[in-house]
C-alpha cells in the first residue's frame, strides 16, 4: 500500500513532465503508455485504508499510467558529436 501510493502521490500531469523535460533542454519527448491504471487496480488498497473506492472512481479510473519516457539532449553548440570531439 505505502509504495503504491508513495509513487501515486509523485506522479506528475503529463503535461507538467514535458514541461520539465523541455525546460531541462529535451526535445522529440515521447510518452509512451504502458499500462494505464483502473479503479480495480486502486480498489484493494483503498479498501484497506477505509476508502470507498465507487465514491471516487471518477477521480481515479483511467487517471494513472506507467509509461516509457523518450527524449533526445541537443548536442550543445560547438560539439559535433562525441567520434570528432575528442
Amino acid at each position: 500500500m505505502e509504495l503504491w501510493v508513495g509513487c501515486i502521490a509523485g506522479a506528475l500531469k503529463d503535461s507538467d513532465y514535458t514541461a520539465k523535460l523541455t525546460g531541462a533542454g529535451f526535445d522529440a519527448i515521447d510518452i509512451e503508455p504502458t499500462r494505464v491504471y483502473t479503479i480495480a487496480d486502486a480498489r484493494q488498497f483503498l479498501a484497506g485504508e477505509g476508502i470507498d473506492a465507487d465514491a471516487i472512481a471518477s477521480q481515479v479510473e483511467g487517471k494513472f499510467i506507467s509509461a516509457f519516457i523518450r527524449a533526445v539532449k541537443p548536442l550543445e553548440k560547438g560539439c559535433c558529436g562525441p567520434a570528432c570531439c575528442s
